[in-house]
C-alpha cells in the first residue's frame, strides 16, 4: 500500500500558511505562478521526468492516465519561507513546492498515484511511492510523442538549461517555464523541484464522474500532515 495523498488542492490555495514544528521552524506562505503559455499533450500520454536527465532519451515512461489530447495550463504552487526571527532580504526565499497540470476546471474528490507500466502500488508500504528521480533540481511535464524533439541538454546548452538556467535574472529560474522545441512545435513546461534533488511522487486528480482533473507532482516542500486528506 502506497503512501496516502495529502490535500493538495491546499497547496494552490493563495495565502494558506504553514508552520513547522519546533523552535526554528520554518513558515510558509503558499502563492500560484502559471506558465506562460498551454501544454500541447497532442496524444494525451503524459510524462513527468527531471529534463537534465531523461528528457530526449527515451527512457521516461508516460503515466498510465492518459488525457484527451489538447492544450492545458501547468502551474507552480510556491511557498515563500521564513524562519522565526530572520531578518527580511531583499529577495523573497521562495521554493516550488508542487506543479499541477489543470485537464479540467472540475475539483479533485479523490487522488491516486500517477503510475507508468508495471507498477503495482500493492507492493509498496506505507511510507514507499513512485516518483521520478531528480538529478539536476528541475522537473517538467511533457507529451510522450515530444521526447525525440527535445535534443539532449549537456554543458549547459540545450533550450531547457537556457529557459531555466541561462537568463541573467536569477530570481526567475524557478519557473514555471514553457520551452518549445526547435522545428516542431512540441512543448514541455519546466520547473525547480523543491529543495532540489531526490525522488518526487505524481497524483493524479479525478472529478466526481471518474475522469482525470489534474496531476501534480509534490516536492515535499510542504510538511507532512499539512492539509492531509483522511
Amino acid at each position: 500500500m502506497t503512501m496516502t495523498a495529502p490535500d493538495l488542492d491546499w497547496y494552490f490555495t493563495p495565502g494558506n500558511r504553514f508552520q513547522e514544528p519546533g523552535e526554528n521552524g520554518l513558515a510558509g506562505t503558499m502563492s500560484v505562478v502559471r506558465a506562460p503559455g498551454a501544454l500541447w499533450l497532442p496524444t494525451g500520454q503524459v510524462t513527468a521526468c527531471d529534463p537534465f536527465v531523461s528528457l530526449g532519451t527515451g527512457e521516461a515512461e508516460p503515466f498510465t492516465a492518459a488525457v484527451p489530447p489538447g492544450r492545458y495550463a501547468v502551474e507552480c504552487a510556491v511557498a515563500t519561507l521564513t524562519r522565526p526571527g530572520e531578518e527580511p532580504g531583499g529577495q523573497p526565499h521562495e521554493r516550488i513546492a508542487a506543479a499541477r497540470l489543470l485537464i479540467s476546471d472540475a475539483p479533485a474528490l479523490s487522488w491516486e498515484p500517477a503510475l507508468t507500466a508495471g507498477q503495482d502500488p500493492a507492493e509498496l508500504d506505507d511510507d514507499e511511492f513512485y516518483g521520478y528521480g531528480v538529478d539536476a533540481g528541475t522537473g517538467c511535464f511533457y507529451d510522450a510523442s515530444c521526447d525525440e524533439s527535445f535534443p539532449v541538454d549537456e554543458d549547459g546548452e540545450g533550450p531547457v538549461w537556457e529557459a531555466v538556467w541561462g537568463g541573467d535574472d536569477t530570481s526567475d529560474a524557478s519557473g514555471p517555464h514553457l520551452v518549445t522545441a526547435p522545428g516542431s512545435g512540441h512543448n514541455l513546461v519546466a520547473f525547480t523541484s523543491g529543495w532540489g534533488d531526490g525522488a518526487y511522487p505524481t497524483w493524479v486528480g479525478r472529478g466526481a464522474d471518474g475522469q482525470v482533473v489534474s496531476f501534480v507532482t509534490d516536492f515535499h516542500v510542504v510538511p507532512d500532515g499539512v492539509g492531509a486528506r483522511v
